[in-house]
C-alpha cells in the first residue's frame, strides 16, 4: 500500500498546528463563496489525490474558522490536542462501529473505564455511571425521555401520549438545547417553565418551587428540573443541592448539564460548584470542549442505567448475541445505534497529560481569564456585564457620558462585527436583561498571555475608534 498522501496530509498537518497562530481566525468571505468555487455535479471519473489536496488548501483551509486559534475567543471551545488526534486518526484506521460489545470488544470495555476515570477524577458520586454521547444536547434529551418513561411506566414509547400534561423546569439563561429536547420528546415548548434567576443569573430555588407547586394545583405533571454549572451566556453556577432536594420532594427527574464547566471539576478549588450532586439521577459535560479531546465525546453519567435501557432498547434478530446478558451494549444506552470508538481519544489524552497535566491546563486558562476581569475592572470605559466564575468574561464598552441602553446595545454590536471582520479575533455576544454583552473565554490548547494581552489591546483601539466617529457623525 502506497502510504505517500497519508505522509503528506500528517506533514500538513504539522505545518497547520505550527503556523495557526499566523493565519485569520475566521475568513471575510460571503455566503455562498465556497459554493461558488465548487462544480455542481461529481466527477465521472476518479481524479488524483494531488488535486483534490490542492483545492482542499486553496478552497477549504483558507475558509475555515479556525477553532483552535490562540485568538478564538467565541462560544466555547472545541478544543482538541496532538494526543487526542493521533487517537482520532488511528479510530479513523480501525473504522469500528461501537454498537455492540461483540462488534468491538475493546471499544466498549475502554468505555466503561474511561467513564470510571473521569467520576474519580471530577469526584462525582461514586453510584453514577454512563457512556459516551455525541453531545449534551443529545443527553439532555436522553434525560427527559428517559423521565418521560419513568413516570408513565414506559407506556408512551408503547402507547404515545394519554393525556399526560408533563412539565419540564429549567432557568432562564439554560442552554438552548432544553427546549430543542421538549420539543423533540413530545412534550411540547408550551410546557417548558423557565424559572427566574438572581443577580449572578442562577436560578432561583424559592421561584422553581412557587412554579412546581402552581403546576400541581392546575393538573400538570411536574417531570423534570435541569440545573446547569455554567450557563452559556454567563457561566453562571444554579445551587445544585437546594434544586436536588426540591427534585427529590416533588419526585423530579433532577438532570445537570455541565457542558462545558463540568470539566473545571477537575480542579478541587472549583467543586463547590457541584455541591448537592448526589440527588442528581443524571450529569453530562463535555471533554470535547474543555478537556482537549476532539469532537465529538460527551460524559453522560445517569444513576439507574436501567432506565436507560428500558427506554432506548430495542429487540432486533441481527442484534441478539450470544454474549448480550453479560455486556453493557451501549446502543441501548441512548438514541443512536451507530456508535463511534470515542473512549479511545479519551484515553490518549489522560494518559498523555495525566490528571496533574489537565489541571495545570485548566488553571491557566482560569488565570487568564481573571487577568482580562481586572483590565476590564480597570478600564474606566468598559464594563464587566456578570461574576467570573472560570474563564469567560462578559462585558461591554459604554463611553463615559453614554447613558442610553439602545446606543450603547449599537455600539457594541458594531464593535464586536468590526473586530471580528478584522478576521484577527473572534468573539460572540449574549443578550443579559435586553443589554447587548460582549463574551470572550480564552480555553483551547492554543490560548496564551501573549496572544489574550494583544487582543484587549485590538479591543480597546476599535472601541476607542468607533466611539470617536460616533462622537465626530
Amino acid at each position: 500500500m502506497d502510504l505517500t498522501n497519508f505522509l503528506k496530509i500528517l506533514d500538513w498537518i504539522d505545518s497547520y498546528r505550527q503556523n495557526l497562530p499566523t493565519l485569520d481566525v475566521n475568513p471575510s468571505i460571503v455566503p455562498g463563496a465556497v459554493l461558488q468555487q465548487l462544480p455542481t455535479a461529481a466527477p465521472e471519473k476518479g481524479e488524483t489525490f494531488d488535486q483534490i489536496f490542492k483545492d482542499f488548501e486553496s478552497m477549504i483551509v483558507p475558509n475555515m474558522t479556525h477553532w483552535q486559534h490562540p485568538d478564538f475567543y467565541a462560544y466555547f471551545p472545541a478544543s482538541n490536542s496532538l494526543p487526542s488526534l493521533e487517537a482520532e486518526l488511528l479510530t479513523a484506521a480501525l473504522g469500528a462501529q461501537c454498537m455492540l460489545w461483540v462488534t468491538s470488544p475493546a471499544a466498549e470495555e475502554l468505555e466503561i473505564r474511561m467513564m470510571e476515570w473521569l467520576r474519580s477524577i471530577l469526584d462525582l458520586p461514586p453510584h453514577l455511571t454512563g457512556c459516551i454521547q455525541d453531545t449534551a444536547s443529545s443527553a439532555t434529551l436522553c434525560a427527559i425521555l428517559s423521565a418521560r418513561e419513568l413516570q408513565s411506566d414506559f407506556g408512551i414509547n408503547e402507547n404515545g401520549f394519554q393525556g399526560q400534561r408533563f412539565r419540564v423546569y429549567t432557568s432562564t439563561q439554560a442552554h438552548s438545547s432544553v427546549e430543542k429536547a421538549v420539543k423533540i420528546s413530545g412534550i411540547g415548548a408550551a410546557n417548558l417553565v423557565k424559572i427566574a434567576v438572581d443577580e449572578n443569573y442562577a436560578l432561583i430555588p424559592v421561584a422553581l418551587e412557587s412554579a412546581i407547586k402552581a403546576d400541581l394545583d392546575a393538573g400538570f405533571s411536574p417531570l423534570i428540573v435541569i440545573g446547569t454549572i455554567g450557563t452559556t451566556s454567563t457561566t453562571a453556577v444554579d445551587p445544585i443541592e437546594a434544586i436536588g432536594k426540591i427534585a427529590n420532594k416533588y419526585k423530579l427527574w433532577f438532570h445537570v448539564d455541565a457542558a462545558y464547566a463540568g470539566t473545571a471539576l477537575i480542579l478541587p478549588e472549583c467543586r463547590w460548584m457541584s455541591a448537592g450532586l448526589e440527588h442528581a439521577d443524571s450529569f453530562v459535560f463535555n471533554p470535547h470542549k474543555w478537556m482537549f479531546t476532539h469532537f465529538d465525546c460527551s460524559a453522560y453519567f445517569v444513576k439507574d442505567p436501567l432506565i436507560l435501557r428500558q427506554t432506548f432498547g430495542i429487540q432486533a434478530a441481527y442484534l441478539n448475541t450470544a454474549v448480550d446478558e453479560n455486556v453493557a451494549n451501549f446502543r441501548d444506552w441512548g438514541i443512536a445505534l451507530g456508535r463511534r470508538f470515542r473512549a479511545l481519544k479519551l484515553w490518549f489524552v489522560m494518559r498523555s497529560f495525566g490528571v496533574e497535566g489537565i489541571r495545570d491546563r485548566i488553571r491557566a486558562h482560569i488565570f487568564l481569564g481573571k487577568w482580562f476581569e481586572n483590565q476590564i475592572e480597570g478600564a474606566p470605559d468598559f464594563e464587566l456585564m456578570a461574576p467570573v466564575f472560570l474563564n469567560l468574561v462578559c462585558f461591554r464598552f459604554v463611553p463615559n457620558g453614554m447613558d442610553d441602553v439602545a446606543s450603547i446595545n449599537k455600539l457594541n454590536k458594531d464593535l464586536l462585527e468590526e473586530l471580528n471582520r478584522t478576521g484577527k479575533i473572534f468573539l460572540t455576544p449574549t443578550d443579559l436583561n435586553g443589554q447587548y454583552v460582549i463574551r470572550l473565554v480564552p480555553g483551547n490548547e492554543q490560548s496564551n498571555m501573549n496572544s489574550l494581552q494583544a487582543a484587549w489591546e485590538r479591543i480597546r483601539q476599535m472601541a476607542r475608534t468607533l466611539d470617536k466617529l460616533r462622537l465626530n457623525a
